[in-house]
């Protein structure tokens, strides 16, 4: 994990897409796909034709974009297969992992994890489900170990399922990736 700052125009890129993502995710449970694949395109071709600082245009920095791009998309395909995240997760977090490349894609996705599992706790919390929560996560680790999706056993474990307990998760990144972002800058001074 590297905690570089993108530059300045795919820095504003970058949040202008995950605050936007943030404010549709909460409002309306969705992320559009004119944002996230309007992200990915934006997020290639800023690196492509700008560079960075340690990649000049071109090949290099559009090859730094599409593995950002393929490890972004392809983890968050795999909990999207599990139905533990939305198709509009997928691709924001395909779309940051275009502008900021997989080593910090990476850092931001370890920050969201840990960010959303504090809120998660919180919200487990208020809503007094925290038995239910702990009965849930059994049910999850005995189906993985069988090698079974844990919706199948449990309907509220389909994130797209009325009866879930959820977070707009959209939202979660966008405080992942401003975390991260000034993390990146407290470090790159």
């Amino acid at each position: 994990m590297r905690l570089t700052l993108p530059p300045p125009g795919v820095e504003a890129v970058l949040l202008t897409l995950v605050l936007g993502a943030a404010v549709y995710d909460v409002r309306y449970r969705r992320i559009p796909n004119w944002l996230t694949v309007g992200g990915v395109l934006t997020g290639l071709a800023l690196n492509t034709f700008m560079g960075r600082i340690d990649l000049s245009p071109g090949w290099p920095a559009l090859r730094f974009s599409l593995l950002g791009l393929g490890i972004g998309f392809g983890v968050y395909l795999a909990l999207y297969a599990v139905r533990a995240m939305g198709a509009g997760d997928v691709k924001l977090m395909a779309a940051i992992g275009t502008m900021l490349g997989w080593e910090d894609w990476f850092g931001v996705f370890l920050i969201t994890a840990v960010i959303g599992g504090a809120m998660a706790l919180i919200l487990v919390l208020i809503k007094r489900r925290l038995a239910k929560t702990f009965f849930n996560v059994g049910v999850i680790l005995n189906e993985f170990k069988s090698g079974r999706p844990a919706y199948l056993a449990r309907e509220e474990l389909d994130v797209k399922n009325p009866k879930s307990l959820g977070l707009p998760h959209g939202a979660v990144i966008a405080v992942g990736t401003l975390f991260f972002l000034g993390v990146a800058a407290h470090y790159t001074k």
